[in-house]
């Protein structure tokens, strides 16, 4: 699977992020089972080494077993990608609320997001 962009394109800071997540997801997926699913084993590390810092932010702390529960929705005991993104989804906007607290706790006053 090579990914060279299409007449080598300059991938913008969105895609680059994108192609980390895809990368990181296949360094703990194929180390054990299923080359492109997580086991539960492949799923605590990538937390621990990956999420350690941002998973903080989330509110409602959970185990290993919570998450792991949470996510397999088709509960087959691995952990898709579009599952592991589930994840990766509500540890990024908890992240990005922690980051607008942290602002607002130091510029004390509301920034508006136009949507």
């Amino acid at each position: 699977m090579s990914k060279t962009p299409q007449a080598q394109e300059q991938l913008s800071e969105l895609e680059k992020a994108m192609d980390v997540i895809i990368d990181v997801f296949h360094q703990y997926s194929r180390r054990e089972g299923d080359r492109d699913t997580l086991t539960k084993n492949e799923l605590k590390l990538l937390i621990e080494k990956q999420l350690a810092n941002y998973l903080r932010h989330v509110r409602n702390k959970a185990t290993i077993d919570q998450i792991m529960k949470d996510l397999d929705v088709n509960r087959d005991a691995q952990i898709s990608f579009s599952e592991v993104m589930l994840l990766i989804t509500r540890v990024t906007i908890a992240t990005h609320e922690h980051l607008h607290d942290v602002e607002d706790q130091q510029q004390k006053h509301q920034h508006q997001h136009h949507h």
